[in-house]
């Protein structure tokens, strides 16, 4: 996934070019700071910042002989320094470099995602709104319940990726975290103010405490984030895939010109986009797994994590990045069918208005159990001989006993079930 993406702003954050350019960032922001202590003279900064640079190419063929990333960094910085090679990665270890560079790396893959799910809630707000009144039957278990409006429905997404936008802006805060405090988390070689002023200057906040890495759990928060949000994307695509079905037809994700539905049937118009968020959504979810597995480590570090979150977490954010960005054009273009909900509407014969109707004979003085059983009598003539539920209930003694024509037929006014719309709008956010 990740490769299919190296061009994109999302990719370039997880090439190794920018991954050594905040490395490198990070070793000069280290040795300015032990300038400030005296332990680097002044002169020989100046020297680091005015030389200090790498070849990718080197470092590469430099790890190929070393068989370890950060050393053939630092020699190939080195190169470049002279004399003042021997300042460089002075009391740090590897996992300092590695860790407050991965931080980095999530914090700037987290602002490409919220920027992302604040484009979706803006879509998801204009189409609520503007079906905020357009009838549509609502399903439990995938039966019948009662009416809704379509608005509502997106409604429920928007309060969903609400929450999405809270909790990424969290796992974001989180992940703003960086390290620089030596080999096993004591400082034993290095002063806690370098900690300090890189992590400010970076933009991040020291850990509390550390070992030799930053504690797993922050990553496996930041991966499990992901895969929520990519839950949530999985689950309105879901709907969407269901409401397009040939027999209910009541939304279809847009088909564009030139676009082909099937190889052998022309007539095809299939919910591919949103089937692809579905699948992708499971990536999401696995990684996250694997996240939780990161957790535990052997005493105060081993680097079983570290092969894991090469794959994991560019590949996390990516997939989510493209998922939001597929799903965000899919919502705007959605195609709405009214009329479709309407007659689905009407395909139980009234039975959707039943739950009215048994509250009106309890209030009649019945007992509940005793109105559901003449309601639930009715509703399963309607079900064994299509009959109108209306026309049912005008026949039954039972009802006719307690509730006039007239009352009955106050129970099948659709107005009823969607009067508190605007309240609940409000309380979404949606004015």
């Amino acid at each position: 996934m990740i490769e299919r993406y190296t061009l994109s702003k999302m990719g370039s954050i997880w090439t190794d070019e920018h991954k050594f350019q905040i490395m490198l960032r990070i070793e000069v922001l280290a040795c300015e700071a032990m300038c400030k202590l005296g332990t680097i003279p002044k002169k020989s900064l100046e020297k680091i910042k005015k030389n200090a640079k790498f070849n990718l190419e080197e470092v590469q063929k430099l790890e190929e002989r070393t068989k370890h990333d950060i050393v053939a960094f630092i020699n190939n910085v080195g190169s470049y320094l002279g004399p003042e090679a021997r300042y460089l990665h002075m009391g740090l270890t590897s996992s300092d470099l590695l860790d407050t560079t991965l931080s980095m790396q999530c914090v700037e893959a987290s602002d490409i995602l919220i920027a992302d799910i604040r484009k979706l809630l803006t879509v998801l707000k204009i189409k609520a709104k503007k079906y905020k009144d357009t009838n549509c039957i609502a399903r439990t278990h995938g039966v019948h319940a009662e009416p809704m409006t379509f608005g509502l429905k997106l409604a429920v997404w928007y309060d969903e990726m609400k929450r999405n936008l809270e909790r990424m802006e969290q796992a974001r805060e989180y992940m703003r975290v960086g390290k620089l405090s030596g080999a096993v988390g004591t400082y034993a070689n290095i002063d806690p103010s370098v900690e300090e002023f890189v992590c400010e200057q970076l933009g991040l906040k020291p850990a509390n405490i550390a070992t030799q890495i930053i504690q797993r759990d922050i990553h496996c928060q930041f991966v499990t984030t992901l895969a929520l949000i990519g839950s949530s994307l999985n689950k309105f695509a879901t709907e969407i895939r269901l409401l397009q079905k040939t027999e209910v037809l009541e939304v279809e994700e847009p088909f564009f010109k030139g676009q082909i539905g099937s190889s052998a049937m022309p007539h095809k118009r299939n919910p591919v986009t949103c089937e692809r968020i579905s699948g992708l959504s499971r990536l999401l979810r696995a990684n996250a797994q694997a996240a939780f597995e990161n957790i535990a480590l052997w005493h105060e570090r081993d680097i079983s994590h570290s092969s894991v979150e090469r794959i994991i977490l560019p590949d996390s954010t990516a997939i989510l990045n493209y998922m939001l960005t597929k799903f965000i054009p899919i919502i705007d273009g959605l195609l709405v069918y009214p009329k479709n909900m309407i007659a689905s509407l009407t395909k139980t014969n009234g039975l959707i208005y039943s739950q009215r109707v048994l509250l009106e004979l309890m209030k009649k003085g019945i007992t509940r159990e005793e109105a559901y059983d003449i309601i639930q009598h009715c509703a399963m003539q309607v079900w064994q001989d299509t009959s109108d539920f209306k026309e049912v209930l005008y026949r039954e003694r039972k009802v006719r006993k307690f509730l006039k024509p007239s009352e009955i037929d106050a129970c099948f006014d659709i107005k009823y079930y969607t009067r508190h719309r605007d309240f609940i709008f409000k309380r979404v956010g949606l004015k």
